[in-house]
């Protein structure tokens, strides 16, 4: 199906009403607090290994999900209304619009993130659908000015529409290629325009199905390439942020190029761009690839790519990606440790690109979901600084390894031995019968001790 002919006027005066009225403007007020709108862990002020809670989580609102998505899924039509009182297209997304403002008011958030066809309808040529974004963007930036609130990254939605059922960068059908890089052109240059500190590759459909039917090598140099047109062009338009690729294992394609952290690194350095990326980290995607969050964000880290963060959770249950709001403090613990590890966010930072259950479709909802999420993150900021304060699992993890520090241990890390060396020495050995036990349960027990111990 074409999309419909849409060209937004916004020459009409505004009626400006609550979207979220039942919703007040959400306090920290503690553990013991009495209501449900209220923070219990998250207190934007207060400081952390020396910077606030604000400055460490920078929390996002994902526009997609909670403006946009109305609970449809594969067996079933929307629950939730998101028109948001609207009839016609034009206001439809306008009222979106000022909705989300209200809601990162109420929810003291700073940032937001967002698709190009989030917050502008596709129009029926291309020439519409930009300058249906156009129009948007004098609005979200002029609201932007007016509430304080900034945007953390932008992209492109280059999945949805029938054309890329085959893919975008990856299409065969080079006219595919070309709109997508023509869309792509537009988000980044709406990104600019909002001040956006990052530009995200998601590969919706950058994948394959069969190998029956795929020339591999062509699809992976078309995406190199047309992600190295995106940053030439960006940083000839001034954009002085970020770039990120956002893994993901599968769903909608059976494979996808970007399959997880280790894969995306090694795509970058074999197409020499990994000077100008970095990696934004999914909760869900980590376990869809068969991983854990935190080892995706510590494969990240240590190889000098930790970017940014979709915050959400998996079904473990479910084999696809069900974005559910983060509520796992274990998870959320692992994560800012990695966080803490790795200096913090330069221009990355916490989005919650997750929705609420299907059932949960009240205005209202949304916002418990988000003050859910977000006291689940400063609870586990304030344990993983807790957890490096007692400094226990560091130390045990220094002293494993205390074996090359001095002797042959060292001057294997130094790299100043070689092979021969290394034979004569193991010679001298004879057989190697003593080793350290891992300890894994007694490091299990310590995390729970530092966690919830009274």
């Amino acid at each position: 199906m074409s999309p419909e002919s849409v060209i937004l006027n916004y020459m009409e005066v505004t009626e400006m009403k609550e979207f979220f009225s039942n919703v007040p403007k959400i306090e920290y007020k503690g553990k013991n607090a009495d209501s449900e709108f209220a923070f219990r862990y998250y207190n934007p002020d207060e400081v952390i290994e020396g910077k606030t809670m604000r400055e460490h989580l920078k929390f996002a609102l994902s526009y997609w999900h909670t403006m946009c998505g109305d609970g449809t899924d594969m067996f079933g039509r929307g629950t939730v209304d998101k028109t948001f009182g609207a009839k016609s297209a034009a206001k439809i997304y306008e009222n979106k619009a000022y909705a989300a403002f209200e809601l990162m008011n109420k929810l003291d958030i700073d940032y937001f993130c967002f698709h190009d066809r989030d917050i502008a309808p596709e129009g029926k040529t291309l020439a519409e659908s930009n300058e249906n974004l156009e129009k948007m963007t004098d609005l979200i930036k002029k609201l932007m000015d007016e509430n304080g609130k900034k945007l953390l990254w932008g992209t492109a939605n280059c999945f949805n529409n029938p054309r890329y059922m085959h893919g975008a960068g990856t299409s065969p059908n080079a006219d595919v290629f070309a709109y997508a890089a023509a869309q792509i052109k537009n988000a980044i240059d709406a990104t600019i325009k909002l001040g956006g500190t990052g530009y995200v590759f998601w590969g919706g459909r950058e994948g394959y199905e069969t190998l029956l039917n795929t020339d591999m090598k062509l699809e992976l140099d078309n995406m190199a390439y047309l992600m190295r047109l995106a940053v030439d062009y960006a940083r000839s338009a001034g954009f002085k942020g970020d770039f990120y690729i956002e893994p993901k294992p599968k769903e909608p394609t059976k494979h996808q190029y970007d399959f997880d952290a280790s894969t995306v690194i090694g795509f970058l350095k074999t197409y020499g761009l990994d000077k100008d990326f970095k990696l934004n980290i999914e909760a869900n995607h980590a376990t869809l690839a068969g991983h854990t969050f935190q080892h995706e964000l510590a494969v990240a880290r240590i190889n000098g790519f930790f970017g940014s963060i979709d915050a959400n959770q998996g079904d473990y249950l479910l084999g696809w990606d069900t974005d559910q709001f983060p509520t796992d403090v274990y998870e959320t613990t692992k994560c800012m440790l990695e966080v803490l590890r790795a200096g913090g966010f330069t221009n990355g930072g916490l989005n919650f690109d997750a929705k609420t259950r299907r059932g949960s479709f009240t205005p209202e909802d949304i916002a418990l979901a988000y003050i859910a999420g977000m006291d689940s993150y400063a609870l586990g900021l304030r344990l993983a600084a807790k957890i490096r304060k007692d400094g226990r699992l560091d130390d045990f993890i220094k002293d494993r390894y205390s074996s090359y520090n001095s002797k042959i241990g060292k001057k294997i890390l130094t790299r100043k031995t070689s092979m021969a060396e290394l034979e004569k020495y193991a010679l001298g050995l004879g057989e190697v019968t003593t080793n350290t036990s891992g300890r894994q349960e007694y490091l299990e027990n310590i995390l729970n001790e530092i966690m919830f111990g009274i």
